[in-house]
Order: structure tokens, then sequence, then C-alpha cells
């Protein structure tokens, strides 16, 4: 029996979020309804953070109260502060993802605080949602680099995921935000992590910006990791990341493993239907390799002269 592997899409919060235009509240619903139906683990619905801050995910209530939740999935939403988190909880939503930056000039730039100032906002949030059942997930920007700072010392990134388990945060996402991670490094800190907090819930969430989001992917599952974050289509990216591109693509992810025998859960040929429909969505073209390509085992007619000379021997 082949590892279990859990695949959570982010494609209607990591995505749209940045999209140049507003994708209309009741395509998003029907677009995480399809989801719903793949096999996915998880789905990041949407963000309760200000409307003005993102306008393109303005409508976070009418989206999540909107969905038809599909039993086994779990509904996740990123949470910026008190108020965000007090709008969730009244959505009922399964979990709440808060984030913060490893590094001092990614978390000013990206959230106006430094990682000190993150983890004392997380302490009030989580405050707010004793006795709810909610998860608390955390994602920790900027793990694997910095745009600005360039490394971060792992001994930071260990110090800091100490502490957010110690305020009552229940998993920790390793993110790459910038795509600056590679397999060696990858590999190396996810074992750490495992290893000293096994206990703890830690996702991996990889970037494609240097071509090497399925690499790190696969280190980090050479590493334990079996939860890894990834985008319907490769959409995303971050706005604070210069020349980030997008998150993994969750179709391309689900195909490796899925030729390694590994079981995502997921039902793929989905997957790729629904993918198909995001160009329509957004007005535009989707890095996404399989959707392109076919998957790895889609058979092509032999050519015309070959087909012919295979009939004129079976003639004579």
């Amino acid at each position: 029996m082949s590892k279990r592997l859990y695949i959570q899409d982010v494609a209607t919060r990591d995505g749209f979020q940045i999209e140049a235009s507003f994708v209309p509240t009741e395509d998003k619903i029907a677009l995480i309804d399809r989801l719903s139906h793949t096999g996915l683990a998880k789905i990041e619905v949407t963000s309760f953070t200000s409307p003005k801050a993102i306008p393109n995910l303005r409508d976070a209530e009418e989206v999540m109260r909107g969905i038809a939740r599909v039993p086994g999935v779990e509904y996740t939403v990123l949470v910026p502060n008190v108020k965000g988190c007090e709008r969730a909880l009244s959505c009922e939503v399964d979990e709440i993802n808060l984030v913060m930056s490893a590094s001092d000039t990614h978390g000013l730039a990206n959230l106006r605080m430094t990682p000190e100032q993150s983890l004392a906002q997380f302490a009030e949030i989580i405050e707010v949602t004793r006795g709810s059942g909610v998860f608390i997930n955390a994602s920790l920007s900027t793990t694997f680099g910095c745009p600005f700072e360039g490394e971060v010392p792992e001994a930071r990134i260990y110090e800091l995921l100490q502490r957010l388990l110690e305020i009552g945060v229940q998993g920790v996402t390793l993110c790459d935000t910038t795509g600056m991670a590679d397999p060696a490094q990858v590999e190396r800190l996810c074992r750490e992590a495992l290893q000293r907090w096994p206990k703890a819930v830690f996702t991996a969430h990889f970037h494609n910006t240097r071509g090497m989001g399925l690499a790190n992917a696969l280190a980090a599952l050479n590493a334990g990791i079996d939860r890894f974050d990834a985008s319907l289509g490769g959409l995303g990216g971050c706005p604070y990341a210069p020349g980030a591109s997008g998150n993994i693509c969750t179709e391309d992810l689900v195909h490796m493993f899925q030729r390694m025998g590994l079981d995502t859960g997921v039902n793929l040929d989905a997957l790729l239907d629904t993918a198909a429909s995001l160009p329509g969505l957004i007005g535009h073209d989707v890095p996404g390799a399989i959707l392109k390509a076919g998957k790895a085992d889609r058979r092509y007619a032999k050519p015309k002269w070959m087909q012919d000379a295979e009939r004129e021997n079976i003639r004579h």
C-alpha cells in the first residue's frame, strides 16, 4: 500500500487575489464546487482581508457561505487579523490560515509587520478561536530565502516554528514564497522540522519561479512531508516577491505523484477538466504543463505513411 498524500489547492485564494480582473462570485463558487469533487484534501477558499487591500476577494463571506461542502474536504481561509478571524468564524470555516514572514524585510513589505509583531497578533487571533474547534495553521513565508535579505538562517526558521507551536498553532506551512529553494535545502529543512516536532502538521508550499517547484516537492516528499499546497493551473504568486511566478500546478503535481505510484486520492481527469475551465474564467492562458501536453500515458496515432505501410503488409 503506497503512502497517502494530501493535496491542497490554493487557486481561488492565492491565485485569484492577484488576477487583473475580479472573478464573479458565482464563478468562484462553481469552481470550488467542482474542485470539491476531485478528491482534494483541502481547498483554500478565500481570504478574510480588507476589501480595500485585496478587492478581488471582497466577496469572501458570499463565497464561503455559497459553496456546497463535501464531507472529507477541509475548507480553509486566510485570516490577517482579529476582525478577519471573526468574519471567518461566522462562516463556520474548518481552518484558519495565518501568514507571517520569516524575514523582517519581507514581513514589512507584505504585511507591514516584523515576525515579532506577527507572532503577537497571532496570539490575539488564536485567543478569539478558543472553543471553536477550528484548526489553526500558520504559513511561514520566505522559509527558504528572502528576495530582499537573501538567505534566512535555518536556526531562525526553527526558532519561529517553536514559537508558533508554543502559542497554539497546530499546523505550519513551509513556504518557498519566491522560488528560491533548492531540493537539498528543502529535504534538509523539512527532515529536521519533522524530527523536532513529530506531532505538528507540516505542509510544503512551493512556487515555480525558477523552474524547481516539482523538484522541491519531491525533495519534501523524500523528507517525509505528506501535505502539499498547489494551485490549479499554476495560478498565483506573491505581489511582494519581485519576479515570483505562480505556485506549483496542482494537476502537474498530482500527475507526477501518480506516475510514481503514490496515492493522492485525486481524480486527475476530473482535475484536468476543471483546470481547462480556467482560461475562460480569468481571460488568459495558464502555465500548467499536463493541461497542454496531456498525461504521460496519452497515445497518438502513428504517422499516416506508417499506417499505410502496415495496411499494405497486411494485404500481402
